[in-house]
């Protein structure tokens, strides 16, 4: 796995240190340091793939880490954080990534035969990357110096991507999110409405019914799934939010506290200390100056 390795080291090593375009719809690189505050935020559902370096993810009370020997799957969206390495000689992290299409997904699997439903729930997890998964990545990378092949050729490599994951021991997480009744999909529609709804007053017994599922079941599913109970998933969105906000235009405390769904500041200011160890504002003043520290300079 070497070569093709090394192709798709070559090809993504104009990323820059944020999440860069490539040109190709849904695929993105990144490479280099990143500040912690910018990996503490609700993951879209994606496949991931580490060149260089490794990452470090953690959802709820789980840590996953992974290298360029695996790849990462997310299939729900998940507040989660994260720290990146270099690789041991010093070269700087380098990734890849493709956000999951749903209607991709689910043309795919038309096309493919129907398997036994699995009863796992979880919705992330890494697996051993092979090396026909690389040989599709570096198929789609090499769009990028043919752009003009882009929209004929990208849609086939992004199925033969999201069939080569279908085909590994993550495969079944695609198949129940694209399966409407799959308890995985059920979950799945419930957390479209607590992102959108964060800031209303949560309950969980509508949320429950909405997903056709007894009290237990859901708590139980949507554990498994998101590692998280319904209650910690709303607060982590509702912190990651007003932190957003806190740096994006230094808001009060007390006025984001209660633009993100808190009655009470005192309450807001101590989970946001628990959750990024400082106060909200000694936070914001950090990262701000963080941030110009490494701001380039005009």
């Amino acid at each position: 796995m070497t070569e093709p390795l090394d192709e798709l080291r070559t090809l993504a090593s104009r990323a820059e240190n944020r999440p860069t375009p490539t040109g190709i719809p849904r695929v993105f690189m990144v490479q280099g340091h990143i500040p912690e505050h910018e990996l503490a935020l609700v993951y879209e559902p994606m496949v991931n793939l580490i060149l260089r370096g490794g990452k470090t993810l953690t959802v709820g009370d789980q840590a996953l880490h992974y290298d360029p020997a695996t790849y990462f799957v997310m299939s729900v969206d998940l507040p989660a954080s994260g720290a990146v390495r270099s690789a041991a000689d010093g070269e700087p992290y380098l990734a890849v990534a493709l956000t999951l299409s749903p209607a991709v997904l689910a043309d795919l699997l038309s096309a493919l035969p129907e398997r036994a439903p699995t009863t796992s729930s979880q919705a992330f997890s890494v697996a051993p990357v092979t090396p026909d998964l690389l040989d599709a990545w570096v198929r789609m990378l090499r769009l990028m110096d043919r752009p003009a092949d882009i929209p004929a050729l990208a849609p086939a490599f992004e199925r033969e991507i999201l069939y080569r994951v279908l085909q590994g021991p993550m495969g079944w997480m695609l198949r129940d999110i694209a399966t409407p009744d799959s308890a995985l999909a059920r979950i799945h529609t419930v957390i479209q409405r607590i992102r959108r709804d964060f800031a209303q007053p949560l309950v969980v017994e509508d949320l429950a019914k909405e997903a056709a599922m007894s009290l237990s079941a859901f708590h139980r599913h949507f554990k498994a799934v998101t590692s998280l109970s319904p209650l910690q998933y709303q607060k982590q969105l509702r912190l990651l939010e007003a932190r957003k906000r806190l740096l994006a235009a230094g808001m009060n405390v007390t006025a984001v506290a209660y633009e993100v769904g808190y009655g009470s500041p005192t309450q807001f200011s101590r989970e946001y200390g628990r959750a990024f160890g400082l106060p909200p504002a000694k936070d914001a003043l950090r990262l701000s100056a963080a941030i110009k520290m490494h701001a380039p300079s005009v």
